[in-house]
């Protein structure tokens, strides 16, 4: 089956194409704020601009046309409303005027099941980590199950702000992580409930501690300690589910030092441990095509004035 997946949940707008698994193309362009964060109408205004010349870069990359897509993915959720909104509107009026089925896709579904494929990595574990959300999960026979999340604030949102803070232009994970290299640890709020997570704590005393030490040591130390504590509680929910293998996804799944502390815990707990390429963590259209072709093989679909966005969508219930 021959896909095109559109990604429009927050700051990136992605096409990619995928045919039975293999992925052909993976176009993307990004709504950079500077000194902000995503302002829901500029973020919308930038994929609508961008989006016409991201779909041609995707399809020309994969060698294919509109009229041979078997069908359009789009991701309905969660995200915020604006962004998404565009994705949907689009991938709409592109199965309307092609006469091609659409499906809408779990946002961190996608995520999770492209991971699962790149990795090799079967029925495992998982560590979502992204901008919106932080949660550790797993697949059953009826669905996804949350065995912990964040009770507060994402992963990735902590980062961001806590880079507005510091100054930076681009508060992005990327240029934190950078800024992180070399910096020496200061104590800062570590906080799991179980399984859960609060960071909204870990948010204050950083931006507090920025007064009093360098930048590149407050970053250090709260990447440290948050790091640390999705590792408590991931091995908690290993115990717990006796798993035999962890994932990590999402964009922060892209932190190197994360990456590293999660295999040395597989190693001592002698798990298997698998992370997707860069390319597949950061939010993208290919992940969207791979898991629309998923669902609709499983489920099928509806018609297309059927779907709608859904900002506040959980896996859990998807």
């Amino acid at each position: 089956m021959l896909v095109l997946g559109i990604e429009s949940t927050a700051h990136t707008l992605g096409a990619g194409v995928c045919r039975n698994g293999e992925v052909l193309s993976n176009a993307h362009d990004i709504y950079k704020p500077k000194k902000e964060g995503i302002v829901p109408r500029k973020a919308a205004d930038h994929h609508a601009e961008v989006f016409s010349e991201v779909l041609s870069s995707s399809l020309s990359s994969a060698g294919v046309s509109m009229e041979e897509l078997d069908l359009v993915a789009f991701s309905q959720g969660p995200g915020i409303g604006a962004p998404l909104a565009v994705g949907c509107t689009a991938a709409k009026y592109l199965s309307l005027k092609y006469s091609k089925p659409l499906i809408g896709v779990n946002h961190p579904y996608a995520h999770v099941k492209i991971a699962e494929h790149l990795t090799g990595v079967s029925n495992p574990l998982v560590l979502y980590v992204s901008g919106g959300n932080t949660q550790i999960l797993a697949e059953e026979k009826s669905g996804f199950r949350i065995f912990g999340e964040t009770l507060d604030i994402g992963l990735g949102n902590l980062f961001d702000t806590f880079a507005r803070e510091a100054g930076m232009a681009y508060a992005h994970g990327s240029a934190l992580e950078n800024l992180a290299r070399g910096g020496s640890y200061i104590e800062l709020p570590y906080t799991v409930k179980g399984t859960n997570l609060s960071f909204t704590g870990l948010q204050t005393a950083a931006a507090r501690a920025l007064k009093e030490h360098p930048a590149r040591d407050v970053a250090y130390s709260m990447m440290e300690t948050a790091f640390s504590m999705c590792c408590e509680a991931l091995e908690r929910a290993l115990f717990l589910t006796r798993k035999k293998g962890i994932i990590a996804c999402g964009g922060v799944a892209q932190n190197r030092r994360l990456q590293s502390m999660l295999r040395i815990l597989a190693k001592e707990d002698g798990v298997e441990f698998g992370v997707a390429p860069d390319e597949y963590n950061r939010d993208n259209g290919a992940m969207i095509a791979y898991a629309g072709d998923l669902l609709y093989t499983k489920k099928g679909t509806k018609p297309p004035e059927a779907w709608s966005p859904a900002p506040n969508q959980r896996i859990d219930s998807a």
